[in-house]
């Protein structure tokens, strides 16, 4: 119904394609994304009800071993994935629901193509969503509501095209949390909180997730004519597309454990050596014995 509605009211503005999915891996979404973004000139909103089994993701940038817990994901077999796009880390599970917008350079007038004006373009159509529901803010580059956050953001810029795409908490494990170290570089609003002062849960301020997603179309409908797709049209082309989002594997994993005792190993070595250089010499150039 509120993808016919966005239809009616968006009469004559850009077509946007609307795919609408439950429980899709979140490998497979990403593998979508990058290819509708680099592969196509539409206009898409992906929505994705959940994920399974819990997956850590991390941007395109993010080093292992400042953000993840390796031992216990190895461990427990916690899949990591690093995708193609910005951002932080996150862990995501059955209580993610994911959007993401994939538009062209010239799909909103007046929109410039830079982290910042997209941010604050999808701040507002969200505070749209949320209007009713608490107290909705855009925090630096995430969604809060008042100082807790629940919606983190990533983005992907191309020469004509961008990607924003969100995983909001509906709801989630805090057990899961502790597969994350809290990042060195935090947003100011976090002020150290640990995950569980941090973050909340919409299941808490939102009545049902379709609530949630039938306002996201709504919202798009002040801006596009949405038009529903088939999520099996666009997830079973992806002939000869390769994407650069990866799934990390054991191996990998155990790598950045290993090259952090190297680096330690080197560290005190390197400690020795210099402590030793300090050390008073004799005349001969000897080291004194200790009596």
């Amino acid at each position: 119904m509120a993808a016919g509605v966005a239809g009616a009211r968006g009469a004559g503005r850009p077509l946007m394609r609307l795919v609408t999915m439950s429980g899709v891996p979140i490998l497979r979404q990403l593998h979508l994304e990058e290819r509708l973004l680099r592969r196509t000139g539409d206009n898409w909103c992906i929505i994705n009800d959940g994920t399974a089994p819990a997956t850590i993701v991390m941007g395109v940038s993010g080093r292992v071993s400042e953000l993840v817990e390796i031992e216990p994901v190895l461990r427990d077999k916690v899949p990591v994935i690093r995708r193609f796009s910005g951002g932080g880390t996150v862990i995501v599970d059955q209580g993610t629901v994911f959007a993401t917008f994939i538009c062209s350079k010239t799909a909103i007038p007046g929109l410039q193509p830079f982290p910042r004006d997209i941010m604050s373009w999808t701040g507002q159509l969200y505070d749209k969503v949320f209007d009713g529901f608490g107290e909705f803010h855009l925090r630096e580059n995430d969604y809060a509501f008042s100082q807790r956050k629940f919606g983190g953001n990533a983005q992907s810029i191309t020469r004509d095209r961008w990607v924003h795409h969100t995983s909001f908490l509906w709801d989630y494990d805090m057990k899961n949390m502790d597969y994350l170290k809290i990042p060195k570089r935090a947003p100011d609003y976090r002020l150290a909180r640990n995950h569980t002062d941090f973050l909340c849960r919409m299941k808490e301020y939102m009545p049902s997730r379709s609530v949630f997603t039938e306002g996201i179309i709504s919202a798009l409908g002040d801006h596009f004519t949405v038009e529903p797709t088939e999520p099996e049209a666009v997830l079973s082309d992806d002939t000869g597309f390769k994407p650069s989002t990866k799934l990390l594997s054991p191996q990998d994993l155990e790598d950045v454990i290993a090259s952090k005792e190297s680096l330690k190993s080197s560290q005190a070595e390197a400690l020795l050596v210099t402590t030793t250089s300090q050390c008073p010499v004799t005349q001969s150039g000897r080291q004194p014995e200790s009596s």
